[in-house]
């Protein structure tokens, strides 16, 4: 997280924000373009020794962030000043054979695809953390007695551990279409300036780099990264339906669960006697802002030809914010899970006199967590 960032605790805790940070991207591009001169050497297109010597210089450190940044604002892309600067660094020997037969697109997208693979590491660790956690209360409170809602309601009885078992499934079931995505639908991009190069270079550089091989360059067909974001969405909408049941049952009135993380959390600065749902704030306020993003990457899918004049270029910060803010959600969200405290006499006494069939409830709990 961005030590000068004022909101970066709610919008960027866990690892994922740092996965899509600048330096991150920069280190990803330069990542491709080694594994790029290491597969054109390895089909005899550049000598071997230029390969390694591109190889050495791709280290970010090597690199001025805020020089490539600028530069960026000349062309539209990153890419132009990054192989302009690999290209010094190398020296006349090997400036040739760097970014052999690439262009931007494929730099940028194959580097997306690293930083959203990367990225996801920490939040899917953050999601799996969360979903242990509402397993943990599923299974203690199988037996607690609770009123159900339905249209903000008192319905039926039902228990606690039902409630929480249906958290662990939702989460589960985004984190497993998340994986999935990770591990089929993140693929390299080496079609060339206008996606007609042939595959061998891109089947290396995917083996390198541990993505998926296309079946061609996907230039403008954006199903790839527009499935990544649907992915992303539906993880922050589970965390998002989680903690909106949070703050709903923390309410004075109700007062069946509260949030731990100890003394002089969850303070006003104008009323002290009241304690706040923080990480359930933090799960929606970062969960909020995501399906605007959704939108703009499904928006971006309409391109022009073989490359788009704005909608690619509108992705690049928007899947940034995307992983970011998911797995802020996905972070805050384990928190949560992992630390809520349950009133059970709260619950049962707003269960008193209701209707209701337990008997499924522990069937359903313990399937739930089998699966």
């Amino acid at each position: 997280m961005d030590p000068d960032d004022l909101f970066g605790a709610l919008y960027a805790r866990g690892g994922a924000a740092e996965a899509v940070s600048g330096g991150a991207w920069l280190q990803a591009m330069l990542d491709v373009e080694a594994s790029l001169a290491r597969a054109c050497a390895a089909e005899g297109l550049i000598p071997p020794r230029s390969a390694e010597a591109i190889g050495a210089a791709c280290d970010a450190a090597s690199f001025n962030l805020a020089a490539i940044a600028a530069a960026t604002a000349e062309s539209a892309t990153p890419v132009i000043a990054l192989v302009a600067r690999l290209r010094e660094l190398v020296g006349p020997e090997h400036a040739a054979h760097v970014h052999l037969g690439a262009t931007s697109q494929d730099v940028i997208d194959t580097a997306a695809m690293l930083v959203s693979r990367r990225a996801l590491e920490p939040l899917l660790a953050d999601a799996d953390s969360a979903a242990r956690g509402a397993a943990a209360l599923a299974a203690e409170h199988a037996a607690t007695q609770m009123a159900a809602r339905t249209i903000l309601q008192q319905a039926q009885r039902s228990t606690f551990g039902v409630r929480a078992a249906g958290w662990h499934t939702g989460l589960r079931e985004a984190t497993a279409l998340l994986r999935a995505t990770s591990s089929a639908r993140l693929a390299v991009q080496m079609g060339g300036p206008v996606g007609t190069r042939s595959p061998e270079i891109a089947a290396r550089v995917a083996a390198d780099l541990g993505l998926a091989e296309p079946v061609m360059p996907w230039g403008a067909i954006r199903n790839r990264p527009a499935e990544l974001a649907c992915a992303l969405g539906i993880l922050a909408g589970v965390l998002a339906k989680i903690a909106r049941d949070t703050t709903l049952f923390a309410q004075n009135e109700v007062a069946e669960l509260r949030e731990g993380g100890g003394a002089g959390r969850g303070g006003s600065s104008a009323m002290a006697h009241k304690r706040n749902p923080v990480a359930s704030v933090a799960v929606l306020a970062a969960a909020k802002r995501v399906p605007g993003l959704v939108s703009t990457m499904l928006a971006g899918m309409e391109q022009e030809h073989e490359r788009a004049a704005g909608a690619w270029q509108a992705e690049w910060g928007t899947l940034s914010e995307l992983l970011a803010l998911t797995g802020s959600a996905a972070a805050w969200g384990a928190d949560l899970l992992g630390g809520l405290e349950v009133d059970t006499a709260a619950m049962a006494r707003h269960a008193e006199g209701l209707d209701g069939e337990l008997a499924g409830a522990g069937p359903l709990i313990e399937r739930a967590l089998r699966a």
